[in-house]
């Protein structure tokens, strides 16, 4: 009987080892390399993924172009640290990102873009409205801003990514030196 009971605590902490660790590389994108709030990996798009990258772009729906064309930096956490809560309002503050375009989307915990009666799921390049020092600033909330409000759905979670379509080779270079937006919490419902 001792016998069994040793045996059955080995597998079932085996178990939950495994579990765990496929888990934690899967939700926490398992990102090589961060940048304030964001993460990114190289093997997004790339032959050398491995099977937790290539389960990541299946679960998040990255649908990942070659890396040679786009880097992907994505984010459930303010500057802070803390989660993104769809009870909140945040100011996503930068210039532009260096590539030859780029977009930032929300989406939902199940990684799809948030219905919103605007049609609104992301900003970019050209759509994003400037301050007159050329830099942005975009509010992530679930109620009316005055300008590049992105909405989200109160009481509910989400991501954002960061899409750099054609990066510099700086980028490539050293992902972790990319100059990311900062996401700061402006006021909770």
């Amino acid at each position: 009987m001792k016998t069994l009971i040793y045996w059955g605590s080995a597998l079932a902490a085996a178990l939950v080892l495994a579990l765990g660790t496929a888990w934690w590389f899967v939700n926490d994108y398992g990102g090589t390399y961060r940048s304030g709030a964001w993460t990114t990996s190289t093997a997004y798009g790339s032959v050398e993924a491995d099977m937790y990258t290539r389960a990541r772009v299946a679960l998040f729906g990255l649908l990942a172009l070659d890396k040679r064309e786009t880097m992907y930096y994505q984010t459930r956490t303010d500057s802070a640290g803390e989660p993104l809560s769809g009870n909140c309002t945040y100011r996503l503050e930068g210039s532009d990102l260096a590539a030859h375009w780029w977009s930032i989307t929300a989406y939902d915990a199940d990684s799809f873009l948030i219905p919103n009666e605007r049609n609104v799921f992301s900003f970019s390049q050209t759509t994003t409205a400037r301050e007159p020092d050329g830099s942005f600033v975009i509010r992530i909330s679930p109620d009316p801003q005055e300008k590049n409000w992105l909405p989200v759905k109160a009481g509910e979670g989400f991501d954002l990514t960061a899409r750099f379509y054609n990066p510099q080779a700086s980028i490539y270079a050293d992902p972790a030196a990319a100059v990311l937006p900062i996401i700061a919490k402006e006021t909770c419902r």
